[in-house]
């Protein structure tokens, strides 16, 4: 689908309202933001080719950047270099001490090279997109990062496409259940659940029987989930803080989850947001989105994992948070006492 404005119209109708948010200018004017990022090419902005391997292995030159990748409810910022790159025929990895992903770049449609002008000068990104034309994940550079390989990077994957035009179209839904095959009932779900020996087994399971996520923790049963009052995340953070506990926070969408692995230190609330602003983890979470909160128990052959999950009104997955733990081994008593602590939904909310 084209957009309803032109190239020409999209940078006229930007001009006049600078400071809007990208993604706020976008919803309002009904374009994509990929499609406010293309009307600026050969302007402020680059078409790239998508090449994942080119993009990760290019984004470790870089030294120190700042990793972006968020939803509607959630978004997800780590300040650190792109370190360990492995990519597979559908997936691709990033494993560093901060920064942390989980590729499926299938989903990369349209990436460009951005160039805003800032207070202390160019600001300088490679932003991502899916078909639909929402981010997937963008990297921004710092004063910091090597101005000099982003630029040979933009060089390498500029695309001979320098069209300012972008179509955008579905994207497939990854939870979408197969309406030729019926959906398992409660008891086949506890009895594959039950058999679970790895976390990394659970959407497998999910698709053998044909059920999606939120409607699987509605079904189990209390051994494996217990809901949770929407505030529960918030919650958590404070006991998180207090008592120096290193967590695990998981913010995706449809082509790139980004993990945080460690503690948290500073939290603060502005309006419906939820702020972490420490060092090098940046989190804002939109709370009044959260509709439903869930603490969900998996069994791994280390011991159970327990999590803490929340979605929107639409049943999707805003944010979920695990104890961090050494691999192999049961998670930590205190992150269990700390999910244990949290308020359980009223019973006129849940009905």
């Amino acid at each position: 689908m084209t957009s309803p404005l032109t190239p020409s119209e999209i940078r006229d109708l930007r001009a006049n309202q600078p400071q809007m948010r990208e993604r706020d200018f976008a919803r309002i004017h009904k374009i994509s933001e990929a499609q406010l990022v293309a009307a600026h090419v050969g302007g402020s902005a680059t078409r790239l080719d998508i090449d994942i391997s080119a993009i990760l292995e290019g984004a470790r030159t870089l030294g120190t950047v700042m990793a972006l990748t968020r939803n509607e409810s959630a978004v997800h910022e780590k300040i650190g270099p792109y370190e360990k790159v492995l990519v597979g025929a559908h997936n691709a990895m990033v494993l560093g001490e901060q920064i942390d992903l989980r590729i499926f770049q299938g989903k990369w449609a349209s990436g460009f090279a951005v160039t805003k002008q800032g207070e202390d000068g160019p600001k300088h990104s490679l932003q991502f997109f899916d078909a639909a034309g929402d981010a997937v994940h963008k990297i921004h550079l710092r004063p910091e990062s090597d101005l000099d390989a982003y630029q040979a990077l933009v060089a390498k994957l500029r695309s001979a496409d320098q069209s300012a035009e972008q179509a955008t179209g579905a994207v497939a839904d990854v939870e979408a259940v197969d309406a030729t095959r019926p959906q398992a009932d409660a008891d086949a779900l506890r009895d594959a659940w039950s058999r679970l020996t790895d976390t990394h087994q659970f959407f497998g399971m999910l698709r053998d029987l044909n059920l999606p996520r939120h409607q699987a923790l509605r079904m189990v049963g209390p051994e494996y989930v217990r809901q949770v009052a929407t505030d529960a995340v918030e919650t958590m953070f404070n006991l998180v803080v207090d008592n120096g506990l290193p967590l695990m926070a998981f913010v995706g969408n449809t082509g790139c989850i980004q993990i945080h692995s460690g503690p948290v230190h500073k939290v603060a609330r502005m309006g419906p947001w939820l702020n972490v602003m420490d060092e090098t983890f940046h989190m804002h979470l939109r709370t009044d989105h959260i509709e439903h909160a869930y603490v969900v128990r998996k069994p791994t052959s280390a011991g159970f994992v327990s999590s803490l999950e929340a979605y929107d009104a639409g049943g999707k997955l805003i944010i979920q948070f695990f104890g961090k733990r050494i691999e192999g081994h049961d998670e930590r008593p205190l992150w269990r006492e700390t999910l244990a602590a949290l308020p359980e939904i009223n019973a006129t909310a849940a009905a």
